[in-house]
């Protein structure tokens, strides 16, 4: 039976040999309400204490929180804009790719994409291997860190290996867990160590400069990778969900966990002078019971986001680019994911080293996002022939050139002013690109279904005549 995505009727020879968690989604399962829940539970990322951590010094805790709602809110907007066409198409980011750099281009932005992911969720795993090795001492005495990382990480990949019809369960049943747990964090926080934050914070004025803006990087920065694979995500949304609506969404899930993570991180490093929260919350809560259950905690919340945003994300980019098996590929991320050394990256020195990190992947995961944003609203109007996306020997085979010099070139330019690498890209990548496009001689058949195809036409018709 033929595949019919947005009126069109897909061939099935295109598809035939293609994995069907890459073909286009026959059957959404997400409503708004799960929908927002997986991304609430997703966004329980153990990095962003370390990205609150990292603002000790610098900013006052009331422009800190603005910091984090300009990331946020930026977040929002980017994943609509990218996570339209995998709505609409019902495609993954893999394939929406390929119009832009090409079937064998695309390789580029998937690795790009692909390793902080990896590197994430060794680290997030580490970490949450660490809450629960603490549970088990403090309850049996049993003490054996590298066994239970081992045990915590395959957990992860078993659960990944069942698709998102687990991943919406797992998140749909974490997300009111999550938010009263962060509330009960912050109000111990806030009561523990209230006389050490004041303190703290006295000498502090803080700044609406460089600094400032750095931090809305930071935080846009540790999203960064989920936006360009929003399409990952969106093409398990229901189809009568509209783009405000779905902005809507990302809004209430990823803005409260945030601040409430940040804020956290921020107030704790401020108070103890630790950023690691597995090490502050097994020390401080003066209850055997309530240690546990926040200890278990960081753990679970390492569980929901890894196997959303940092297994499936990769796992799709290994299965098109080396033509993978689902579980084969979700295996091997969990293997590079141990392969990283996490236990390097949890260091009490490593908050600041993780917000250069971010700022550095972002500088090139920034022009990725303005090239895809360009190549479908503007040159393409949202219209896609989705058995040219599928057709490996049709216009998008090889290497879209002009995509990936625009990357590049979008790349150093945001190298510059590292600490505002995501935003500096945009407009210099986007420019770059459409100039590429438009006349590269190599990008001449990724022209077919853009604004420049007419064009092309007329060219072709006058050299004929001449």
């Amino acid at each position: 039976m033929d595949n019919i995505v947005e009126n069109q009727v897909l061939n099935p020879e295109l598809i035939k040999n293609v994995d069907k968690d890459l073909q286009p989604t026959q059957k959404r399962i997400m409503t708004p309400l799960s929908y927002a829940a997986s991304f609430m539970g997703g966004c329980v990322s153990i990095g962003t204490f370390s990205m609150g951590a990292g603002l000790i010094g610098a900013l006052t805790v009331p422009q800190a929180i603005l910091a984090m709602i300009i990331g946020c809110a930026v977040i929002a907007v980017a994943l609509v804009v990218i996570g339209n066409c995998g709505h609409k198409y019902g495609i993954p980011y893999t394939i929406q790719l390929r119009s832009s750099f090409g079937t064998t281009g695309l390789k580029v932005p998937g690795l790009l994409r692909g390793v902080p992911a990896v590197i994430w969720f060794g680290f997030q795993s580490w970490v949450g291997a660490g809450a629960i090795n603490n549970c088990l001492k403090i309850l049996f005495g049993f003490d054996n860190l590298p066994i239970v990382y081992a045990l915590f990480t395959l957990l992860q990949v078993a659960l990944a290996i069942k698709g998102f019809e687990g991943i919406k369960w797992l998140e749909n049943i974490s997300s009111i867990f999550i938010i009263v747990i962060l509330i009960y964090m912050l109000y111990v926080v806030k009561t523990r160590f209230g006389t050490e934050i004041g303190e703290t914070f006295s000498d502090i004025k803080g700044t609406w400069g460089m600094p400032f803006w750095a931090a809305t990087t930071s935080f846009l920065g540790i999203y960064s990778t989920m936006i360009i694979n929003a399409s990952d995500y969106t093409r398990n949304l229901k189809e009568n969900v509209g783009p405000k609506f779905t902005g809507t969404l990302y809004t209430v899930a990823i803005l409260p966990v945030t601040l409430f993570m940040g804020l956290i991180g921020l107030l704790v490093t401020a108070a103890t002078g630790n950023s690691d929260p597995v090490v502050v919350f097994s020390t401080t809560m003066g209850s055997k019971f309530l240690t546990i259950l926040t200890l278990l905690f960081i753990a679970f919340a390492q569980v929901t986001t890894n196997v959303l945003n940092n297994i499936v994300p990769p796992a799709y980019v290994l299965m098109e680019s080396f033509h993978m098996k689902w579980t084969h590929a979700t295996i091997l991320v969990g293997i590079l994911s141990a392969c990283c050394m996490p236990w390097k990256l949890v260091t009490a020195n490593s908050a600041k080293g993780l917000s250069l990190f971010t700022q550095v992947y972002s500088a090139f995961l920034g022009p990725i996002f303005a090239v895809m944003a360009i190549d479908y609203y503007i040159l393409r109007k949202k219209k896609l022939d989705i058995n040219r996306m599928y057709d490996k020997e049709g216009p998008y085979k090889g290497v879209n050139w002009a995509a990936i010099i625009a990357i590049l070139a979008g790349s150093l330019c945001s190298l510059v002013v590292v600490e505002l690498s995501w935003y500096i890209s945009l407009i210099p990548t986007g420019l770059l690109y459409y100039f590429l496009m438009k006349k590269l001689p190599a990008s001449r058949n990724f022209r077919v279904g853009t604004i420049f195809e007419e064009e092309q036409t007329e060219e072709k018709v006058e050299t004929a005549l001449l």
